[in-house]
């Protein structure tokens, strides 16, 4: 048996009801639970993210939920830094940590370790790469990630705006792909740990229906106000990591760019259920690639979860 300090990893898609069950095993144990979401971590961004509401949060206190405004960027390093103090000053309380979310980036980085010698991020080469996007088209600032570094414009499509802006940033700053450094670049593992890993992988089907009725109360409860709102207090635009998540990208291009129709309204809502299924599309996909890595059980239900996890825990 591991005298390590246990971990608990609890992942899944959107909308597959991770955070449920988390709370559950919150009430049954000696838990804390640390939330694993890079949309959670705004401040303001709490209808379109699926935030614990303020009793949830009361009740079932979440770290590393809103931790920095909508103007703010965070990295995965970031998350690895923040999330292994909090594990260390849990467990010095005689608690577990649950790490429960859907950002697979950041488990990876937490699992596996981040290379240590790139270069931190540089705000005026960004902003200078967004310029030039803004001027010539992110298609064009795509091909030359790919004249600059091959492997990394395979692995990225044109959408992926902030790994093209690293990627690039990282090569204006050392003259040398990002991915000919990290690959020769040595990994920071926390080996104190004992992590146990944990997948949520309902049924497809399921899963979208499940996905259907979180859209339906976002919009329900007022998630356009949410973003006018964003777009009042913080002048929101699509230049902020923070806009490019899930549903907001969307919310905020119908908002600034369309003529407010019922048949744009229609249109963008469709694009937020779509823009979401291949969200945990890529979520499934980080799963299977994690476990191949990696020690995991996996549900398929959410009643086999609480089932075993109660067992285990409870």
């Amino acid at each position: 048996m591991s005298n390590q300090m246990p971990v608990i990893n609890l992942m899944g898609p959107t909308a597959s009801g991770k955070t449920a069950l988390a709370c559950e095993l919150y009430e049954r144990g000696n838990f804390e639970i640390v939330s694993v979401d890079s949309a959670l971590i705004y401040k303001d961004m709490d209808i379109g993210s699926a935030k614990p509401s303020k009793e949830e949060q009361e009740r079932y206190p979440h770290h590393l939920i809103d931790i920095i405004t909508p103007l703010e960027v965070y990295s995965a390093a970031q998350f690895v830094e923040d999330a292994s103090l909090l594990i260390d000053e849990i467990h010095s309380r005689g608690k577990t940590p649950i790490l429960v979310g859907g950002t697979m980036l950041y488990y990876k980085a937490l699992l596996e370790g981040l290379a240590t010698n790139l270069p931190n991020a540089d705000e005026k080469v960004r902003q200078q790469i967004e310029n030039e996007a803004m001027a010539i088209g992110w298609e064009s600032v795509y091909e030359e990630l790919k004249r600059v570094d091959p492997m990394a414009g395979e692995k990225f499509k044109v959408s992926d705006r902030q790994r093209i802006i690293r990627a690039l940033e990282v090569y204006r700053l050392t003259g040398r792909p990002i991915t000919e450094l990290q690959a020769e670049q040595p990994k920071k593992q926390p080996y104190r740990y004992n992590f146990h890993n944990y997948a949520l992988l309902p049924d497809r089907v399921e899963l979208h229906k499940r996905i259907e009725l979180r859209l339906k109360i976002m919009w329900d409860i007022g998630f356009l106000n949410e973003v006018e709102y964003l777009i009042e207090k913080y002048d929101l635009n699509d230049n902020l990591p923070s806009a490019r998540s899930v549903g907001y990208r969307q919310a905020l291009d119908f908002l600034k760019n369309s003529d407010r129709s019922l048949k744009s309204k229609q249109d963008m809502e469709d694009k937020c259920l779509f823009a979401t299924r291949q969200l945990a599309k890529r979520q499934y996909t980080w799963l299977r690639s994690l476990q191949e890595a990696h020690s995991f059980q996996t549900f398929l239900t959410i009643k086999q979860a609480q089932e075993d996890l109660r067992n285990l825990y409870g």
